[in-house]
């Protein structure tokens, strides 16, 4: 994922007209704290063994805990491979430039012109050396838009991060990372490329469906379903509203319910986010159905019998500011879906600071007002940490997201621990 990959403030909150985009550029220029990622190193010490943080470890094996859903970002300028869209480049283009500079910082690579992809992989370095041993993060690559002959556009592409960068960074440190390749279905060398990637070590597939131009209700995917069904390989597939990266696809192929070829195919799907946020059009009443929130579409599919062993969901993104609370609140309300939710932050998102609000989240009393200065000192070093504690000590009428949901993995690793 490019940096910002209009993913980083994909949720069309913080800067979303021109008063929000001079905020965003004052604030970015002047470093305000509330807005701008300070990138502070170690956890002082009287934080990392802080009651809080320990109790969030408390009940779940480290070694079990991969982080699910992380991007790889860049600009392209440590021969990763990386490639970005000209309009994230230029300040002609300010929404989208200014997503750049706040993916970055979010990543804090910010500030290293000509070590842009170096420093974004340096500081995922320094917040593992904070984390018990065991614990990984599992690193997106990002394929190419294509067209529907299954040709690359990579003129219409937001971002690109090669499967051979993300193999790479996986490779020079294993006991931390675990990798994601991301391929689009159409491809002509789809299944050999797909075939290629799991003998090197990738755990799953990454589609961002409206964005690459795939609709995963086509027949075009049916041979891609096969080979993933064959390899036992999960798709990890964005599911609901995605405004900010652009692409060659419908936003229609966000639906939930669009990803049914692919369960009926016999694919374990992991829907991003839980679908927790848009709404779509309700296909099981026509072409031309009504609109309804994309989650409510996810919950269908969710209490599908059929679906029981093979439609799984990622917690990543759920805590934005963005997200309603009343969705937030079934998510971890609803217990029988527990064993089929799968731990993921969407980094660097937690390090773009408005994003999550602690502070509101105890004003809902779902979270102890205790335990919001600690997140904040921790999300200034520690955005994955961060959004670990946070989602440990959630709750909401007395109940909470169970430890399984933590160690992920058991999900994406097939073969002996």
């Amino acid at each position: 994922m490019s940096p910002a990959p209009r993913s980083p403030l994909r949720r069309r909150l913080l800067l979303g007209g021109v008063g929000g985009l001079a905020l965003g550029g004052a604030a970015w220029r002047f470093g305000q704290p509330w807005l701008v990622n300070p990138c502070r190193a170690a956890l002082p010490a009287d934080i990392a063994d802080h009651d809080i943080i320990r109790a969030a470890w408390a009940g779940i094996d480290p070694a079990q805990v991969w982080d699910c859903h992380v991007h790889l970002a860049g600009v392209g300028d440590g021969g990763s491979g990386i490639t970005i869209s000209e309009t994230m480049l230029s300040p002609l283009h300010p929404l989208e430039y200014l997503q750049r500079l706040f993916y970055l910082n979010a990543g804090c690579a910010h500030d290293a012109p000509g070590q842009v992809d170096q420093s974004y992989v340096a500081r995922l370095h320094n917040l593992m050396d904070a984390m018990p041993a065991g614990c990984k993060l599992m690193l997106f690559a990002f394929d190419h838009a294509h067209d529907a002959r299954g040709v690359a556009q990579p003129e219409q592409s937001a971002f690109y991060v090669p499967n051979a960068y993300a193999q790479q960074v996986v490779g020079a440190l294993p006991e931390r990372f675990e990798w994601v390749c991301s391929i689009h279905p159409y491809r002509e060398d789809s299944v050999a490329a797909l075939e290629a990637a799991v003998a090197g070590g990738a755990r799953a597939v990454k589609w961002l469906p409206p964005a690459m131009g795939i609709d995963p209700a086509s027949a075009q995917c049916d041979r891609f379903y096969a080979a993933l069904a064959r390899l036992d390989v999960p798709l990890i597939s964005h599911a609901g509203e995605e405004k900010a990266v652009h692409g060659i696809g419908q936003p229609a192929w966000g639906n939930p319910l669009r990803l049914r070829r692919a369960l009926d195919a016999g694919v374990r799907v992991v829907m991003a986010h839980c679908a927790s946020i848009g709404e779509d059009v309700d296909l099981d009443r026509g072409e031309n159905g009504p609109s309804v929130p994309s989650f409510d579409l996810f919950k269908r599919l969710m209490a599908a019998p059929e679906y029981a062993d093979r439609l799984f969901a990622d917690i990543s993104a759920i805590t934005l500011r963005n997200r309603d609370l009343t969705v937030l609140r079934e998510i971890i309300e609803q217990e029988r879906w527990h064993n089929r939710l799968l731990f993921g932050s969407d980094y660097p998102l937690p390090g773009i600071l408005p994003l999550i609000s602690p502070a509101q989240l105890a004003a809902e009393n779902m979270l102890d007002a205790a335990a919001v200065p600690v997140l904040e000192a921790v999300r200034d070093h520690n955005p994955i940490l961060f959004d670990l504690v946070l989602k440990r000590h959630l709750r909401s009428r007395g109940a909470r997201l169970a430890d399984r949901i933590f160690e992920t993995r058991r999900f994406f690793d097939r073969r002996p621990a």
